[in-house]
């Protein structure tokens, strides 16, 4: 017997191809933005944004990684890392925020 595979069907045509053309649009958006932006600004803004995707079941591990990295960042005088941990941090308290309410 030949075994039937069942496909899951798109919201609407060509729903998936719309869904990685948006994503490599933003990643091109966000390169573009970080190569022109100050360290700090840039680190800041990439891990605002990327840590808000970030699923809720590990974003307490990413808020750690974000206190770790702000403080590394800091001690070692490096704004992008720094910066970026900071974010990390407030896009993770506002996952973990919206989850519970």
């Amino acid at each position: 017997m030949a075994e039937r595979t069942k496909r899951r069907k798109e919201p609407f045509p060509g729903a998936y191809y719309l869904a990685g053309a948006i994503t490599l649009a933003l990643m091109l958006l966000f390169i573009a933005l970080g190569a022109s932006l100050p360290p700090g600004v840039a680190g800041f803004l990439v891990a605002f944004v990327l840590g808000l995707t970030v699923s809720p079941k590990y974003a307490k591990a990413f808020l750690l990684a974000g206190v770790f990295s702000a403080a590394m960042g800091f001690l070692d005088r490096e704004p992008q890392v720094a910066w970026g941990g900071v974010a990390l941090v407030l896009a993770e308290l506002l996952v973990l925020r919206f989850v519970r309410s």
